[in-house]
């Protein structure tokens, strides 16, 4: 888990776990601060863990959703041909939201995305039923995992265009992982420990 600083690409505290845990994530922002790191804004990829420990320990830090993970996981669930035109139509909002660069652009976008909601509503409650199980599922999963996302994610997917110092996507630190993985492979011989040491 690193937390970099975004301006003068310098990791700002680090933590080799094996996954997102609130308690952990918690204490790291708490340790921020206590190292009188003043953080300015938060760009994460909307981990809910992660969430949770910002409204917890900084809950006045504006936080920014990486605009590319919206965009890349919507882009996979509705595919490249979406079957249905509710599908197709979101899609289409899915591909404007990373060339949003004004207040303008963003209230239209919000608006358009209502409107679809609205428009295709019943289409996004439809209901499955398995007469074997007596389970129900939304009969249009991807469809609506991907409404889901969005509608969660738009209090603070603009959030840079009030602050121009907080960046819109987390490509800075995965450029810097894609050197470190690049590194790494040259010396995929190393053992754990070492590895580790190596990440260090």
């Amino acid at each position: 888990m690193v937390y970099r600083d975004n301006v003068f690409k310098q990791t700002q505290l680090y933590r080799i776990t094996d996954g997102e845990h609130y308690e952990e994530l918690k204490e790291d922002l708490e340790n921020i601060l206590n190292l009188r790191i003043k953080i300015g804004g938060i760009t994460c990829d909307g981990d809910k863990s992660l969430l949770k420990a910002i409204r917890k320990v900084c809950p006045k830090v504006p936080v920014q959703r990486c605009l590319v993970h919206i965009q890349r996981m919507c882009k996979i669930w509705l595919s490249a041909y979406p079957k249905s035109a509710a599908g197709f139509e979101l899609r289409e909002i899915v591909c404007k939201i990373h060339f949003i660069d004004n207040e303008a652009k963003k209230q239209y976008l919000i608006k358009e995305f209502l409107d679809w909601s609205e428009k295709d509503k019943d289409f996004l409650n439809e209901k499955s039923y398995s007469q074997e199980t007596g389970r129900y599922w939304y009969t249009h999963k991807m469809v609506r995992r991907c409404f889901s996302v969005i509608r969660k994610a738009l209090p603070n997917m603009f959030t840079f265009l009030q602050n121009s110092k907080i960046p819109k996507t987390t490509n800075g630190i995965e450029s810097f992982f894609g050197h470190l993985k690049g590194h790494l492979n040259i010396h995929r011989g190393l053992t754990k420990s070492r590895r580790k040491k190596f990440i260090q």
